[in-house]
């Protein structure tokens, strides 16, 4: 192949992998990749067997490679994780009308308590309501799907309980990439985005001494009237 043809390669597979990260977006597919030592690359093909567009990952975890294909970035990914032994994630259906579903992670600033750690017994023993203690990274984590007319209406609620009753303040909704964006509405990626911006705004603002009420005299100053 001429130096020509790798560089359209190489960009080909470049604009892929972007357009695959839209694709999550778009599809509501956003999770927390890590701790694994797999990475994994996605790019779109055009023209299946039915003329459809085709997705296609590839792993390497440094010691060998594989490739999947699928319909979508998402099951594409599933397979090459599944090829390599590793739990895979795929979209669940959306929830009920009125419930929200979403991922509490305990993740503080310059800390790392790891999941074991003791002061996690209380919730594990007794997570809130529609929650499911999950290991996220390394971090605790909860799993939840809980009632809210909106996103943030059931994560303010349930990180409130939280607080109230172990006295942890999560600060963390799974998010990975916070420069990354979706204007898909008031319960989608992009209020997940807002929602970790917030906690750990709430999180990291009294450890420098503003208060809550600072915190939002700043947001109602810089948003204007």
């Amino acid at each position: 192949m001429t130096e020509e043809g790798i560089g359209s390669a190489e960009f080909a597979f470049e604009l892929g992998w972007k357009l695959r990260g839209l694709e999550t977006a778009l599809a509501g597919g956003r999770w927390r990749r890590c701790g694994s030592g797999l990475s994994v690359r996605v790019r779109r093909d055009e023209g299946g067997e039915d003329g459809a567009a085709v997705w296609t990952a590839v792993g390497d975890d440094g010691e060998r490679r594989e490739s999947r294909s699928a319909e979508s970035a998402d099951e594409a990914t599933a397979l090459v994780h599944e090829a390599f032994g590793l739990k895979a994630w795929r979209p669940q259906p959306p929830p009920p009308p009125g419930w929200q579903r979403f991922t509490l992670v305990h993740c503080p600033a310059g800390e790392y308590p790891g999941f074991e750690d003791a002061r996690y017994d209380a919730i594990k023993a007794r997570p809130p309501m529609g929650c499911v203690v999950e290991q996220v990274c390394g971090y605790f984590g909860l799993r939840c799907e809980r009632p809210g007319a909106r996103l943030l209406d059931a994560v303010a609620q349930t990180c409130g309980e939280i607080r109230a009753g172990h006295g942890l303040l999560m600060t963390d909704l799974g998010i990975e990439k916070l420069w990354e964006w979706s204007a898909d509405g008031l319960d989608g990626w992009g209020a997940e985005i807002v929602g970790q911006l917030l906690l750990m705004a709430a999180e990291r603002g009294p450890k420098l001494g503003y208060s809550t009420d600072d915190l939002v005299r700043f947001l109602r100053a810089a948003t204007g009237p």
